[in-house]
């Protein structure tokens, strides 16, 4: 079969390759791969940041997926052939201080679907089933490729923040984890305002208001005038970081109001500022990472009740067969979540 793999460590270098359907291990099952999306993290692969120095080439990339089991191993009881599943692609050790306190997202010793293992972006790829979510019937695959990155923007709102009705709520970043996070949190009951820069203006904060949102472009409109109109001057309860850039978090701290929340999900690198202003504001900065099996399960719900807009926000006009298309799109701000049909990978 085929693989969208990771070649050379240089900017591009995606290749389809060849590669032995998997077999899977007694505690493992085989899971045919029906749509996957395209995440920030693949893009950072595909421009070959540091932090993916640690992989080894080549490696077929990918971890926002949903497929249908195909083949079990020995000692799986909990699935079956047919079961329609999504994978967690963080997958803890079991064994260190963290997972055994219930905090496998940030395991001493995780291992990332895509990044230290061949990932999604293939016709079939073997799990253990301890990382994998059942899929409700109702749920269209298509849709269900996206529970994972919902499932950020899901614990960053619900457990991370303090997000409640009423609450005035500015989203920085009109990325995929910033749509979906502005989604939760209006499901939580806040008043959201989506901000971007200037790249956005063509197609991730038009998307930002076809779901529902008022937007806000920090490089053309007045921030102050905006923080006067949504918040009567007092700034919002919780802002959003996750732009990813290091002006996301000077931003926030700007529109955040005394007393209120930064939750920084995006991972900005290095930035400089001044910290005094948060201690006499009592600004209470909270990080968010990744997500847990709870997480997955409120996302498949508020996918499968449309309060996440799965079918407004996918974009399936790209194909694994010319990938850079929709990498270049990707990173330009052309495009927010694309989604490919694998099952291509399988003629």
């Amino acid at each position: 079969m085929r693989g969208l793999a990771k070649t050379e460590r240089t900017d591009g270098a995606m290749e389809l390759i060849d590669i032995d359907r998997p077999t899977p291990g007694s505690d493992e099952a085989l899971i045919e791969v029906e749509y996957a999306g395209l995440c920030g993290s693949d893009a950072g692969i595909y421009k070959f940041k540091s932090a993916f120095e640690r992989m080894n080439l080549p490696t077929v990339i990918g971890h926002e997926y949903a497929g249908t089991i195909v083949e079990v191993g020995d000692n799986v009881t909990d699935f079956e052939s047919g079961d329609r599943v999504v994978e967690r692609p963080i997958r803890g050790c079991g064994s260190c201080y963290q997972c055994k306190i219930g905090e496998e997202n940030v395991c001493q010793n995780a291992v990332i679907t895509g990044v230290d293992h061949h990932g999604a972006y293939t016709g079939y790829i073997a799990v253990p089933t301890r990382a994998l979510q059942s899929v409700p019937d109702e749920l269209p695959s298509k849709h269900a490729a996206m529970v994972e990155p919902t499932s950020i923007g899901a614990r960053a709102v619900i457990e991370n923040s303090r997000t409640s009705a009423g609450d005035r709520v500015l989203v920085a970043g009109p990325g995929p984890i910033g749509q979906l996070t502005a989604q939760v949190a209006r499901r939580q009951g806040g008043d959201v305002v989506v901000a971007g820069v200037g790249q956005d203006a063509e197609y991730r904060l038009p998307l930002a208001e076809e779901l529902g949102f008022e937007t806000l472009n920090v490089e053309a409109d007045d921030m102050e005038a905006a923080r006067e109109e949504h918040t009567d001057g007092v700034g919002y309860d919780v802002v959003f970081d996750t732009t990813g850039h290091p002006s996301g978090l000077t931003m926030a701290v700007d529109e955040v109001r005394k007393g209120g929340q930064i939750v920084l999900v995006g991972q900005t690198g290095e930035t400089t500022m001044e910290y005094s202003p948060l201690v006499r504001a009592e600004i209470d900065l909270q990080c968010s990472y990744a997500s847990m099996y709870e997480d997955f399960e409120r996302s498949l719900r508020m996918i499968e009740d449309g309060s996440v807009d799965a079918e407004t926000f996918l974009d399936d006009r790209y194909s694994l067969l010319e990938a850079d298309d929709a990498f270049h799109a990707f990173l330009a701000g052309e495009t927010c979540k694309p989604v490919f049909d694998v099952s291509e990978l399988r003629d």
